[in-house]
């Protein structure tokens, strides 16, 4: 793609925040990492001026970003079956099946969705962050399943995250917990942070240290000593649904990393074990940046899913 610049100014004072936190925030598609390496190589400017990652931005400020020439990606494309629920000129939702990788990382080099989708897309490709690849503009982890839309253009991809940084996407998943929670429907508020130990782990923490994170649902369905559950994320924080359900005591089934016990007494109880954490990514909604209309998508459960349901129901 080729380089491009946007202009924006600061609304308030932000004395606490570091410039690229306050970028990641904007831009939620584009890694920390590469806005510190945008910062560091003057393609990102105050005022005029260049600064440093940890400049604290400030009302009034200017910022001029400077989205450089993408470069060819590394990664091979592979041609990938692909369950598309939506495409057209600016972009795509898919179904993620379970399993699936995202992005590509150290060991992870092949068999992506980013594999799979440079093959479908041959050359209509966002840009963001400087190097050529489809605009995976909010991701899932990789045993998660569900709608996930996929920017073909920097246009579409800066728009996109715009939507998700502004909390105007609505994002609905299901998720099958532990145990029977008393209430039928709730709102969780809790901030995330990482886990103070266990780096690879989020955790509720102090709000001093988390980010907000809010989470409302409902209970769809009582099962044996489990609950299938509609979480909506109003936030965007890594592992939320997960973290925010062991945060009220009811962890998902399959999560042996935020739920080991609980889930040991689910097969205990049940005979029932889980082929990976159980959460699906059932509905997506939004704005479509080029033509202004809503759009809705919603993911059929996968068969891992369903059999679980149809399990647990028997022994109910």
């Amino acid at each position: 793609m080729s380089s491009r610049t946007e202009i924006f100014i600061i609304e308030k004072s932000l004395p606490s925040a570091r410039l690229d936190k306050f970028l990641g925030e904007r831009f939620p598609a584009v890694s920390r990492g590469t806005l510190q390496r945008l910062i560091e190589e003057g393609h990102i400017l105050v005022n005029g001026k260049t600064v440093k990652p940890t400049h604290s931005p400030h009302a009034g400020d200017e910022i001029q970003v400077h989205w450089p020439e993408a470069k060819p990606s590394k990664v091979q494309p592979e041609k990938i079956p692909l369950d598309i629920l939506f495409e057209d000129k600016s972009l795509l939702v898919i179904n993620k099946p379970p399993g699936l990788v995202v992005h590509p990382a150290a060991g992870h080099e092949e068999h992506t969705l980013v594999n799979a989708l440079l093959h479908h897309c041959k050359g209509s490709l966002s840009g963001i962050g400087g190097v050529a690849r489809p605009g995976i503009v909010h991701r899932l982890d990789k045993e998660t399943s569900g709608c996930l839309v996929v920017a073909k253009n920097d246009e579409t991809h800066l728009a996109l995250s715009e939507q998700f940084a502004s909390r105007e996407v609505k994002k609905i998943y299901y998720a099958l917990v532990c145990g029977e929670p008393g209430r039928a429907s709730g709102e969780i508020r809790a901030a995330i942070a990482r886990h103070p130990t266990h780096r690879k782990r989020m955790a509720v923490r102090d709000d001093s240290i988390g980010r907000a994170a809010h989470t409302s649902y409902e209970i769809i369905e009582r099962l044996y000593a489990t609950t299938l559950m509609a979480a909506q994320i109003h936030t965007g924080r890594t592992h939320q649904v997960r973290v925010h359900f062991q945060f009220i005591g009811h962890p998902l089934v399959g999560d042996e990393t935020y739920g080991a016990r609980q889930n040991a007494r689910v097969k205990e109880l049940t005979k029932y074990a889980a082929p990976r954490v159980m959460l699906h990514a059932k509905h997506l909604s939004f704005i479509h940046p080029r033509t202004k209309k809503p759009m809705s998508f919603e993911a059929p459960l996968p068969e891992d899913f369903l059999a679980a349901l149809k399990f647990l129901r028997v022994k109910s």
